[in-house]
């Protein structure tokens, strides 16, 4: 079936097996959108890295400079004092063991959960609803903190959790078609300069092996890692 005029223009601006420059590759990301909506712009990160080894799991996370350009509902599990400061730092949801049998009922209205550290007890009840979905509070995320005030603003600010998957591949969202060239390459250069951070002491050879860039519904754009000047941004 032959292709519609977007998709066949879209096909047509990416050399798929040519490995670009950053900021062509957030040039062409765009271009090679063919969706009438505003598309997340991802990245797929494929490390050095064997999963499978506790001490290889890279995990963190990274607030992008410039957001990923939608609304984060943020969900606290906090009491007392802490409680009314999420509430007041502008958190979505906030409680306790009522959030706890609300989840367990299915609700799942929230993009990102957040808990104090006396709170983990039940947050714990969760995890099997909430791991699954990269969801659970952490403290290498900075989402189990008493500083609920900063974990909030990040959230909103456009935090991303990062973690490897079995395969040896990082995935994030980065930013939207909408943004600009400009915005997408700095988020892009910020997030590299995270992974690089959480770089594990036992990876051995060559750490970013190969970087990929891809609206929603869009074509894959190979970056070269060897153009991405992560170093200004760490």
């Amino acid at each position: 079936m032959k292709p519609g005029r977007r998709r066949g223009e879209a096909i047509q601006a990416v050399d798929r097996l040519k490995r670009y420059s950053l900021k062509e590759a957030c040039e062409l990301v765009k271009k090679a959108s063919f969706a009438r909506f505003d598309e997340s712009v991802d990245i797929a990160v494929r490390l050095g890295v064997n999963p499978k080894m506790s001490d290889q799991i890279v995990r963190g996370a990274v607030v992008l400079p410039h957001g990923l350009g939608k609304t984060v509902r943020v969900l606290v599990f906090a009491k007392g004092e802490k409680a009314v400061e999420a509430q007041a730092a502008g958190a979505d949801f906030v409680g306790g063991e009522d959030l706890v049998a609300k989840i367990q009922s299915g609700w799942m209205d929230f993009e990102t959960v957040i808990a104090t550290p006396d709170m983990m007890g039940i947050v714990g009840r969760l995890g099997r609803i909430l791991g699954p979905r990269g969801l659970m509070p952490n403290p290498k995320t900075g989402t189990v903190t008493f500083d609920v005030q900063k974990a909030i603003a990040d959230a909103k600010a456009g935090k991303v959790e990062f973690r490897v998957d079995r395969g040896g591949v990082v995935h994030a969202p980065v930013g939207r078609k909408s943004f600009s060239t400009e915005h997408i390459e700095k988020n892009v250069k910020v997030f590299i300069a995270a992974l690089v951070k959480a770089k594990p002491p036992s990876a051995k050879g060559t750490y970013l092996r190969s970087i990929t860039l891809s609206t929603t519904m869009g074509y894959g754009v190979k970056v070269d890692p060897s153009s991405v000047d992560w170093n200004a941004e760490a």
